[in-house]
């Protein structure tokens, strides 16, 4: 009578392991996310030991990083997400919503190093090499040293990186992968696993840089264990709508540099074209005179960004008002309402709001408050707000304006894209050096806000 298969049980969102099905996580405390998935063949202990014999330890002045060169993609605006370039042997998880333009920034990515004379493998379990031709005819010429491969054979895909180790390998995408020693189908928690780990041991070993492409869920996340994004080493995600022509390529995670980081590009009929100015791009089309715009500036990783944010305050014909917000998180804008009403003395309990932050930017930083305050105020009011005015700053429960980071960078930018004058927090103003060809006002508080001529 044949064994059975021994069966565990993993967490889908994190990625616990559990000899039973449990209906709550103890990980990460999901409701249901438990799934079934079999188990793996280890190897044997003897192998386990001599491998062990084979390891020494070393101290960190015998390891030598002098050599170690990163890899340029073509694209200024990816490299800076990737900390300066690809890394020999990183295994990077590229994420997205379906359409958005992963497998044509990738296939842009191996034109570029191609080009460069150095052979690049780009493996595909989704699409035909016929389909990929097409694609890669609207992009441009390929030169010889681009291979296409079309597998979802893990096993077979192995062999032919070890056989002719190529300098990228690209494999699009991850849940279409399968091994054979893992009784589950395609896309399933044990394969895409298991599947990682092989090819996270093919990228350290072989020194084989390896771009992950995976699906994401309808929450936004990249569909599969958690443990996949705790796999690799560098985590992409692509942001905007797919309808439109911009795209935000956004560094969650990367070990080889900073997780802040974002690149702009625009889609366009022969693939995707990097933006080199994003505050110029993200503020093109500006309504003049119109009430309720208000120009922030935002630091992403070590750039400043300029964005513009719209809101819309209209009395309400219900009896409960509506709060709506896009680019923004929802709580912040209603907490930052309730600062108006209460410190302020503005009646905000019978209108609807609308806050958008144009460009399809999501803000996290702080920083962004007071021109969502100021925004609101111009549109309660009806009286636009200068073209030429910028704002940034925290604000407190207090109405307090608090400090924010790197304020002389902020200027900086403001100045060089021709904005006239500049509202920030006066206990920031100390750490502006030069500030000549603009207007600098510092506020405290809200009040001092409000009493300015904007």
């Amino acid at each position: 009578m044949a064994k059975k298969s021994s069966i565990v049980y993993y967490c889908k969102e994190c990625g616990f392991e559990s000899a039973k099905w449990l209906g709550q996580c103890p990980g990460c405390k999901e409701w249901n996310s438990f799934v079934e998935a079999p188990t793996v063949k280890t190897r044997s202990g003897k192998d386990v030991i001599k491998t062990i014999e084979e390891r020494t330890p070393v101290t960190l002045g015998q390891i030598d990083t002098t050599s170690e060169e990163r890899m340029a993609t073509g694209f200024s605006e990816l490299d800076r997400v990737l900390g300066g370039g690809i890394v020999p042997g990183a295994l990077m998880l590229v994420g997205g919503d379906p359409g958005i333009g992963k497998s044509t920034l990738l296939l842009q990515v191996c034109r570029n190093i191609s080009s460069t004379g150095k052979n690049v493998l780009y493996i595909s379990g989704e699409e035909s090499l016929k389909q990929i031709k097409i694609r890669a005819n609207r992009i441009g010429e390929f030169t010889d040293n681009l291979k296409l491969l079309c597998e979802t054979n893990l096993d077979v895909i192995e062999n032919v990186i070890k056989n002719d180790p190529p300098q990228l390998v690209i494999i699009d995408s991850i849940q279409t992968m399968f091994r054979e020693d893992v009784d589950s189908a395609p896309g399933s928690v044990g394969q895409v696993r298991e599947s990682t780990n092989a090819l996270m041991h093919l990228a350290k070993g072989l020194a084989v840089p390896i771009f992950i492409v995976g699906h994401v869920t309808k929450e936004g996340v990249v569909a599969g264990p958690r443990m996949l994004e705790h796999m690799v080493d560098t985590v992409i995600y692509f942001e905007g709508d797919r309808h439109a022509t911009y795209r935000i390529v956004r560094g969650v995670k990367n070990r080889f540099g900073s997780t802040n980081e974002i690149g702009v590009f625009e889609m366009q009929q022969v693939g995707l074209r990097q933006v080199l100015n994003p505050s110029e791009y993200l503020l093109e089309g500006r309504p003049e005179g119109a009430s309720g715009s208000v120009v922030a500036c935002l630091i992403e990783g070590t750039r400043p960004i300029l964005v513009e944010t719209q809101a819309l305050i209209s009395r309400t014909n219900f009896g409960m008002p509506r709060r709506t917000s896009a680019g923004i998180d929802y709580n912040r804008v209603n907490l930052l309402m309730a600062v108006i009403e209460k410190r302020l003395g503005v009646s905000l309990g019978d209108c609807d709001a609308y806050v958008n932050i144009v460009g399809g930017m999501k803000v996290q930083e702080p920083a962004l408050d007071l021109a969502v305050v100021l925004a609101i105020l111009s549109s309660y009011n009806n009286k636009p707000i200068a073209a030429d005015t910028i704002v940034f700053g925290e604000v407190g429960l207090s109405g307090e304006i608090r400090s924010v980071s790197m304020t002389a960078q902020r200027v900086s930018e403001a100045k060089k894209l021709g904005f006239k004058k500049c509202i920030m927090p006066k206990v920031s103003m100390d750490a502006l050096d030069d500030v000549s060809g603009i207007t600098v006002v510092g506020v405290e508080n809200l009040n001092e806000l409000l009493s300015l001529r904007v």
